[in-house]
């Protein structure tokens, strides 16, 4: 069973499906890929987003039906007229209830389905990264993929349950003002709507440095959120540097560039509302004077001049949301288009269609004429030839770089090779099935990663339907369970975010148990010691010999002291194999292995 991080080697790759860092792009108004895309998450609540849409379309009505009822109002109050105004008032009641109830059921039902579409388009993504191939993750940031989950979703659920509707709200509020206002007094009307196109051309010009600014916002917050995350997750090795105050500097930098860039933003955000509020002035301005005259004159009564002036109020709010909803709308779409981008990317290294369950394996495992690199033309393994019989010990020793992390990378088959075949148990592992494969490998990275959740929840991780009897008993096998029972809580213990309330060396140890606990049959320990103390380093070697009678095992060392004891040690250098033999046998040649050997047993060099 596979368990833990990932391995070591170098962090680019051609292939995974490239970089997502097109946080600056602003997409189009309307991208038909995107749209087409979006129905597959709106059909399981089109329910919810009709009746969403039924309580705008309400709220819409009643907002259209106020200044004419108001208008009516002031004619029956200056004519005298009570029993006409009761009864206007009662209507005005009942548009106000109307418009409440059409606002409820909007931000009920709307927010309900945008959740639900926050739920499922998360979920797939969550899905779909755990199922990417690793050289994906090696040239593609964590932190840009959490703002394509987080972020970019939130974008699109906007765009999807809100977005669309309140523009084609604000459309429908637009004509029908414009419609009402004509029908009442088209001579009013076009004289006060000739503010119209000096709108549209000061929108026209806005847009173009609003979407210049909000792109440099959409670039800040991504440096910024790559930085943060860069920074906290390695905080150990910040402080253990005194990095402190120059990560400070750095990230204040780039803060400071996400606040100028919000700066600016809002600054042209405040610009278009004075604009707005001037034209609105203008428009009132004309309606008063021209409407002034016509009601001296007896051609228009004072209440249709207070529903204008309402109307003309009105008028101007969808234009100014339609500006807004402009640049949303683009940026909903970019954000869309990397969403899919994203889960458009096919795994590197996949099933084949005829691919079998890999049956319970004895653990022969060999390597036949084998390259491999994660560049083109750029091998880190040359010509590999290593065969490794069932239940033998094998350590793989060499300089750093010199392919070690490859080659039990291929063994799990988290990279592809480039040439020749690795079998397990004369099966090539492109002919079996990924899962049948890992299930019968248990890796102890490095690195030991744990997960937020209790000490025995770690330890199952690879076998959940394990009791509390087997993890103790697994637990005692490695030598961790000294230090469990001493903790308050025992295996109920809460770890903590990557273990960080353990030292390394009980990270490891409960990492050593969670790969025992699934009883694999190869197991991979790559420089499993390298990161604890002498003491626990000891603890694990006779853990190790215990459990590696019966399985293949793969170790890499640097600590050559901890290989002694393997089968045989086979010695790489630049991707080649240079060596292999016992430990006596490679020292007697007195060839790579003897020189590393005398050179880290002498004296302030001893590993």
């Amino acid at each position: 069973m596979f368990h833990g991080g990932g391995m070591g080697g170098p962090h680019h790759h051609p292939g995974g499906g490239g970089h997502f860092d097109s946080d600056e792009v602003l997409g189009k108004v309307y991208d038909s890929r995107v749209i087409a895309r979006l129905p597959k998450y709106l059909k399981p609540v089109m329910g919810k987003v009709g009746i969403g849409a039924g309580g705008m379309l309400i709220r819409t009505l009643a907002t259209l039906a106020l200044p004419f009822l108001v208008g009516v109002a002031t004619d029956y109050i200056v004519q005298g007229n009570l029993e006409g105004l009761n009864t206007t008032v009662i209507f005005l009641a009942v548009v106000a209830v109307a418009m409440w109830g059409g606002q409820y059921l909007e931000s009920l039902y709307l927010a309900f389905a945008g959740q639900s579409i926050i739920y499922r388009m998360r979920t797939e993504m969550f899905e779909h990264l755990h199922r990417l191939s690793l050289s994906f993750f090696d040239t593609n940031k964590v932190g840009k993929l959490m703002s394509r989950v987080q972020n970019d979703v939130q974008q699109v659920q906007e765009l999807v349950t809100q977005g669309m509707l309140a523009m084609i709200t604000s459309v429908l509020t637009l004509i029908g003002i414009a419609a009402i206002m004509i029908a009442t007094n088209t001579r009013l009307a076009l004289i006060t709507l000739v503010v119209v196109p000096v709108m549209a051309i000061l929108i026209f010009v806005w847009q173009k440095y609003a979407r210049r600014a909000f792109i440099r916002v959409r670039q800040a917050i991504a440096t910024v959120n790559s930085q943060l995350q860069e920074d906290v997750s390695g905080v150990r090795v910040v402080q253990s540097l005194s990095r402190e105050e120059e990560n400070l500097g750095q990230f204040n930098e780039v803060n400071r560039a996400h606040l100028d860039a919000n700066v600016s933003a809002v600054k042209l955000e405040a610009l278009m509302m004075p604009m707005v509020q001037i034209l609105t002035g203008v428009s009132f301005a004309i309606v008063i004077i021209v409407g002034g005259f016509q009601v001296l004159d007896g051609v228009m009564t004072v209440g249709v001049l207070v529903a204008f002036l309402l109307y003309v109020q009105r008028f101007f709010e969808p234009v100014l949301e339609l500006s807004m909803q402009y640049t949303e709308l683009q940026r909903a779409m970019a954000s869309g288009a990397r969403i899919f981008e994203l889960l458009d990317v096919e795994p590197e290294i996949q099933d084949k269609p005829d691919a079998v369950e890999l049956p319970p394996v004895k653990g022969e495992i060999i390597f036949k004429d084998v390259n491999f690199g994660y560049e083109p033309d750029n091998d880190v393994l040359h010509d590999i030839n290593l065969s490794i019989k069932p239940g033998e010990t094998v350590a793989l020793v060499g300089q750093t770089g010199s392919g070690k992390s490859s080659l039990v990378s291929l063994t799990a088959r988290f990279y592809e090779v480039e040439k020749g075949r690795v079998t397990v148990d004369g099966y090539d592992i492109q002919s079996v099935t990924q899962q049948s494969l890992r299930e019968q490998i248990g890796i102890v990275p490095q690195d030991p990663i744990l997960f937020s959740g209790t000490i025995e929840e770690n330890i199952k991780y690879g076998k959940l339907d394990a009791s509390r009897d087997e993890v103790i008993e697994v637990a005692k096998t490695v030598g961790a369970n000294n230090f469990i029972s001493r903790l308050e809580k025992g295996y109920d213990t809460q770890v903590g975010q990557r273990g960080v309330s353990l030292s390394a060396g009980q990270r490891q140890l409960i990492c050593l148990a969670r790969a025992i606990l699934a009883d694999p049959r190869i197991l991979i320990l790559d420089e499993a010691t390298s990161n604890v103390d002498t003491n626990t380093e000891r603890i694990m070697q006779r853990a190790l010999r215990k459990l590696t009678g019966g399985r293949t095992c793969l170790t890499i060392a640097h600590r050559l002291s901890t290989v002694t004891g393997a089968d045989r040690i086979i010695v790489l250098e630049q991707g080649r194999i240079v060596e292999e033999g016992s430990h006596k046998e490679l020292l007697a040649k007195q060839g790579i292995y003897y020189k590393m050997f005398q050179t880290l047993s002498s004296p302030g060099l001893a590993a």
